[in-house]
């Protein structure tokens, strides 16, 4: 059975390491302080400005979570996430400078939400098993035409 807690605990410290990774400190003292890492992450973002303008971006989502997740990163970095009015739920705009994107904003995206991921897919797995059937592989692949159900 998961423990709660505990997981909790691995999955923000796992967290932690992938931020204090993107946030290029030098030394292990440099990695442990959040509110530096994020500075340097913010005075490189304002300096990426200066020499490649922010232009308007569209980030599609596949799930709610990752959405949110990566609604979070774009505020944590003091960039403006919005949507235009009839947009779905799961587009993100931002204006945001291109090397931003791909040097360290989407990166960290992926590298978060794959831990973001994993972690929600075993506590799934293990409340499905606990709560409903102890068989939680997936549905069996047979060889065979789809044939339309008989009127």
């Amino acid at each position: 059975m998961l423990s709660p807690v505990n997981d909790r605990d691995k999955l923000l410290e796992k967290l932690r390491r992938i931020e204090a990774l993107f946030s290029g400190g030098s030394t292990e003292g440099e990695r442990a302080a959040a509110g530096e890492a994020l500075g340097r992450i913010q005075a490189r973002l304002r300096d990426l400005e200066r020499s490649d303008p922010p232009i308007e971006y569209r980030f599609t989502m596949s799930n709610a979570w990752s959405r949110q997740l990566f609604v979070a990163l774009l505020r944590r970095y003091g960039v403006r996430p919005y949507r235009y009015h009839r947009q779905r739920h799961t587009t993100v705009m931002a204006r945001v400078s291109r090397s931003f994107v791909d040097e360290t904003l989407w990166p960290e995206f992926e590298a978060l939400d794959a831990a973001l991921t994993e972690h929600l897919s075993r506590v799934t797995e293990a409340i499905i098993a606990e709560a409903i059937a102890k068989d939680t592989s997936e549905a069996e692949e047979v060889l065979g035409v789809l044939e339309a159900p008989a009127r």
